[in-house]
């Protein structure tokens, strides 16, 4: 069989080369979206670590939040609402989380306005009863001081802290 020799491709006009890296763009982000729910400043950081350039990384990101794919005022009231109830973390720890992860401060406010005061006790009275357990052989002091410590970890304030505390110990 004679060995066939192909033609030398034509170079890619710049138009073809534009939406290939957009295209290569879009597929990073939306395998990112798979994976797990995102932010726009994650999705533009795992862009430009992926050496995309910025122009395409702004056009595609614009174009999933047109379509709702990005989307962090909701990102961010999701976040607050799970972390909140799986890792019983405070409005401090739950703003330094979103802040990390690039919510502007006016998404975090709204989303953090979802937790009252009712709901951060609750959490930290969830949390705190659920590390007590593990604590019966020590003395109510001892106690005190790691749960506080726990507590503070975690973000909660001395005044819900001293509440929490208070009625998980009491008597004991």
């Amino acid at each position: 069989m004679p060995i066939v020799h192909s033609q030398r491709e034509p170079s890619p006009r710049s138009e073809d080369v534009d939406a290939d890296i957009e295209s290569v763009a879009r597929t990073i982000a939306l395998r990112k979206l798979t994976a797990k729910a995102c932010t726009r400043h994650e999705l533009d950081q795992a862009l430009h670590n992926k050496n995309v350039p910025p122009a395409a990384i702004d056009a595609v990101l614009d174009r999933l939040e047109e379509v709702g794919l990005v989307d962090d005022a909701a990102f961010a009231v999701n976040w607050v609402t799970s972390r909140q109830q799986r890792r019983h973390l405070s409005r401090r720890a739950l703003r330094r989380e979103l802040q990390a992860k690039g919510v502007e401060s006016s998404e975090i406010d709204n989303a953090l306005d979802h937790v009252d005061l009712d709901a951060e006790l609750r959490a930290a009275r969830d949390l705190a009863e659920r590390k007590r357990a593990a604590m019966k052989g020590l003395s109510r002091d001892v106690q005190y001081r790691r749960l506080a410590g726990v507590l503070s970890r975690r973000g909660f304030d001395t005044t819900v802290t001293t509440r929490v505390l208070a009625d998980v110990l009491v008597g004991k």
